[in-house]
Formats: structure tokens, sequence, C-alpha cells
């Protein structure tokens, strides 16, 4: 049997428990735009959970639906200053199939500059780079009993980051991909309770083969398509860095020489 239409059997107010977050609302409110996944849930199209205390359950982030109620109630998109949460908004917004809220967001990512968007003053990005040259042995076939000992070397670059904007790790994130044999990834947060992230790739020289580096199990670090070195990393942090508002406090070893520093610490003002 079709489920029950909560427009029939829920008189108003309706009571939600998205994630633990508990809002109370109107079924109007809810089924403002009648083609989300909301107005879908609140008309019968499809069933509702509910908790122990008769709440309508949704698993999701309880936080951030408070800005989508606010949307449904008055159509438009009030953000607080400082707002650091605008790709999980995004990803929210994309859940529940809010077109027009949808539409909002790209708006507004284009539309306010980037250094005005959020993240606490005083936050703080720790950076420490290495590389290590490894020499490589592997043979280069030439024929069905005919190998040729090669011998090339390879950089293996690691990146320790920590930050105290969680959000700003995700932004990081989204600017970087590995490539891989299986084709493309996105790299993630090793601890995002600890706001750090590692990254660890292998550029692949001219002369080393691509079987053999699949072999290694060696993978390349990209932006938008092309491998990046160390300095290429370096580059595109303090790019997407000093647009949020920070300001290079410490180079090491040479300051001159920031594109190869093996640490690099960054601060919000």
């Amino acid at each position: 049997p079709s489920p029950p239409c909560l427009a029939q059997t829920a008189p108003d107010p309706v009571s939600l428990n998205v994630g633990g977050e508990v809002y109370t609302t109107t079924l109007d409110t809810l089924t403002r735009c009648r083609d989300s996944m909301l107005g879908a849930m609140f008309t019968g199209q499809i069933p509702v959970l509910k908790d122990n205390r008769g709440n309508v359950f949704i698993d999701r982030d309880g936080k951030v639906f408070r800005y989508i109620l606010n949307y449904l109630r008055s159509s438009s998109l009030d953000l607080p200053d400082g707002f650091s949460e605008l790709p999980l908004l995004r990803r929210e917004a994309d859940f529940y199939q809010i077109r027009p809220l949808l539409e909002e967001i790209r708006h507004y990512e284009t539309s306010v500059p980037l250094s005005l968007r959020g993240g606490p003053l005083g936050a703080m990005i720790m950076v420490n780079v290495d590389c290590k040259v490894r020499v490589l042995h592997f043979n280069l076939r030439h024929g069905p009993e005919n190998y040729e000992l090669r011998t090339c070397s390879v950089q293996a670059f690691t990146v320790d980051l920590f930050c105290t904007w969680r959000a700003f790790l995700t932004l990081l994130c989204e600017r970087f991909s590995y490539r891989t044999s299986q084709g493309l990834t996105s790299p993630h947060p090793c601890n995002p309770r600890q706001n750090r992230l590692k990254l660890e790739w292998v550029p692949r020289p001219d002369e080393l083969p691509q079987d053999q580096y699949d072999k290694q199990r060696y993978r390349g670090l990209t932006i938008s398509n092309p491998e990046v070195s160390q300095s290429g990393f370096v580059e595109e942090l303090l790019k997407v860095s000093l647009a949020e508002g920070f300001k290079v406090d410490l180079v090491t070893p040479d300051p001159a020489e920031i594109l190869n520093c093996t640490a690099l610490r960054l601060i919000k003002c």
C-alpha cells in the first residue's frame, strides 16, 4: 500500500529530527518546493521514518538544516558573516534536491569574495613538506627474451598539513586529485577530528614506463589535470589560502625560495 500522506495525517506544526537537531515548522513550508525530496516526503510520495518521540527523522546534517529551512520559509539565502560550511550546505541542498536553493548557493559563491566567506580570524595553517629521492631499477623488455636493465630516480613527496579551520581542508581537497591506474580520486583528511591532511605522491618521470610506474603502485597529484611537483603544490596552496585571507607568517628554510620550502605557516588575518 502507498504510504500515508502526511498532509492528511499530521496536523501543523510538524516536528523534524534532522541528525539529532529538532525543528518545528509547517507542512506549507516543507512542501514549498514540491519537486524536492522534502516535498515528496511530506506529500506522501515517499515513506518517512519517525523517532521514538514521533518526530519525522532524517539522517542528515542537523546544524546546516536551519539554513535550508529558513530558505523554504523566506525564499532567501541568509548566511551569517564568517559562514565556513558552504560546501556542506551545497551538498545538503543537493541531497534534498531544492533546485532554487542550489542556484542561490551558486550565485553566492560567485558574487561574494572568497576572503569574506568565512573562517575564524587567527586560523592557522602549518605545512611540512618532505621529498625523498628513490632509485628504481626495472627491466625494459625489447623482445620475448630480450631485456635491458634500466635505472631511474623518482621523487616521493609527502605533505603533512594541519589547519585549525576544518572547512579549509575540505576546500583544499576539492582542488587536488590523485591520478592512479584506476583513474582520478579525491584526497580526504586522514583524521578530520584532528584537522589533518596528509598527501603522498610520486610524479612519473618520462624515462619510467607507465606499466613500471603502475607496478610500484605510485600515484600522481594533479590540479585540473596537469601533475604537480613540490613547487606546484605549494603554489596552489598559497593561491587558495591567500584568497581566503591567510597571510604567510613563517617560511623554512629560505623565505626567498617559498615554493621549495620544507615548512610553512600561514595565519588568517
